[in-house]
């Protein structure tokens, strides 16, 4: 094999990008990271939006997925800088009538709080929550057969459903309203099939470990992240552009953290022509809009499982969130749209001067959207809290092509890397043995265009390297995933 400057490049270092990075570095070989921005971390930046003092995080903010990822929880990230603070409440969900629905750590503790479907959500998250360890590696990579399939069956039985079917079994409009705003983070319609899935890894991992922020902002999640890849003896260069194969010094393999749009931009000539056009049929899903707030005090919400939230999603009743995002699906902009909204400066005082707070939403909006979704969003928010706008000092925007502009992975402002839904769960990027193969030798996409897909764990750079290992250097991989 000829001599190449490293083993292996990976193009991209947000959370994907630096996972496969780390993998392969501690499997020994030489590994360079190119971040085409002057700061690491894709989806983990933040930054003074608003006014000075004032730090918010530009995309993700809560992270449930990263806090019990199987791979980041193998890593030394918390010597590196990385420290999660725990809201008491990991979500709230917001009614008319002045209550609000709660994930409280305990199965227990939220099912008692949902009256007469007490019973019901015990009985549906009591198994998936004991039965997590045993089943989180294989929810949380490609399509295979599990190592503990009774398990894993009881667990599809009800995530292949759609949302709107599984709350049929639940009278309240509590638990409907809180399954509804945990399936939204589908980012598409609810009555699609898997919208169930979503909703129960969410809930069951704020029942395992809860719906932390990441103390001083999400960009402390890449810091670590980069500190101990450099640590182990990786090399990370920022402001540089991959805009073609040629941009990137000769390694042996090329793991692109992109989606399907850049990396046939990128390198699409070298791809078989079934490949090709397999990429270019690939589909993105709803954008968003996103709003930074700085507050001259907390959110005043009238429930007080608001006000002790990490995570706050407001949209009413479940039939209210179940329209509103059927509607955004079809291109439309609805007058009460869901917003998913984080208040992390009620539990970490490093992100705004004493006394004053930060705040961060979006809702979802038809790809591409540039409508400016300001004024609904704060309407929504005021509904639940009167008084907000007059905390109001300061706000920071961002339609669905900033956030594209911002962060090149985010097409249209789909933050998912491509619509999650049946057809494309476990077939992303394309339908093959390896979701993280390319047709092209030495060629690999470990972006959150193939599986598991959104959210910040990991697992899809992780994935990525252990077929680059395998199939570019015969080497086993290096990490032994832990569970539990």
């Amino acid at each position: 094999m000829a001599k190449t400057d490293f083993d292996a490049v990976i193009v991209g270092s947000g959370p994907n990008g630096l996972s496969a990075a780390i993998t392969m570095q501690l499997a020994g070989l030489s590994v360079l990271v190119l971040e085409a921005k002057d700061t690491i971390g894709g989806g983990l930046r933040s930054a003074d939006l608003t006014l000075p003092g004032f730090v918010h995080d530009i995309c993700s903010a809560i992270h449930p997925l990263a806090v019990g990822s199987p791979f980041f929880r193998t890593l030394p990230l918390a010597d590196h800088g990385m420290e999660f603070i725990y809201p008491s409440v990991s979500a709230a969900h917001p009614f008319d009538d002045g209550t609000a629905a709660a994930l409280a750590r305990s199965v227990v503790e939220t099912a008692h709080s949902l009256g007469v479907d007490e019973q019901v959500y015990q009985n549906l998250l009591e198994p998936i929550v004991r039965d997590w360890p045993t089943m989180a590696a294989d929810i949380l990579g490609p399509l295979r057969f599990p190592k503990h399939p009774i398990n894993m069956a009881c667990f599809g039985l009800n995530a292949v459903l759609p949302v709107t079917q599984l709350v049929k079994r639940f009278k309240t409009k509590e638990a409907r309203g809180l399954i509804g705003g945990m399936a939204a983070h589908a980012i598409q319609p609810l009555s699609n099939l898997t919208t169930s899935a979503i909703a129960l890894v969410l809930m069951t991992a704020g029942h395992l470990r809860g719906w932390p922020v990441p103390k001083g902002g999400s960009q402390t999640i890449a810091n670590a992240l980069a500190s101990y890849f450099r640590s182990i003896g990786g090399k990370i260069e920022t402001g540089q552009l991959v805009k073609s194969l040629r941009d990137i010094p000769s390694a042996k393999v090329v793991l692109f953290d992109v989606t399907p749009k850049q990396l046939l931009s990128i390198a699409g000539e070298r791809f078989s022509p079934i490949y090709r056009k397999q990429l270019e049929h690939y589909r993105y899903g709803m954008g968003v809009f996103k709003i930074d707030w700085a507050l001259d005090g907390p959110i005043p919400f009238t429930a007080t499982e608001c006000q002790q939230a990490g995570t706050v999603h407001i949209g009413g009743t479940f039939e209210e969130i179940v329209e509103t995002e059927q509607l955004s699906s079809e291109g439309q902009h609805p007058d009460r749209p869901f917003v998913l909204l984080a208040q992390p400066s009620l539990f970490d005082p490093s992100r705004a001067p004493a006394g004053q707070h930060t705040a961060w939403a979006y809702c979802h909006v038809p790809n591409g959207s540039t409508l400016d979704r300001t004024e609904v969003i704060e309407q929504q928010v005021e509904r639940f809290a009167p008084g907000f706008r007059d905390r109001i000092l300061d706000r920071h925007t961002m339609n669905t092509m900033q956030m594209e502009g911002y962060n090149p992975n985010y097409i249209g402002g789909d933050i998912n890397g491509g619509i999650i839904d049946i057809g494309q769960l476990y077939t992303r990027p394309v339908i093959g043995l390896s979701p993280y193969k390319t047709s092209a030798p030495g060629i690999f996409i470990c972006s959150s265009s193939t599986p598991p897909g959104g959210g910040v764990h990991g697992m899809c750079g992780y994935h990525a390297a252990r077929v680059a290992l395998r199939e570019g250097f015969g080497l086993p991989v290096p990490i032994t995933l832990t569970t539990g």
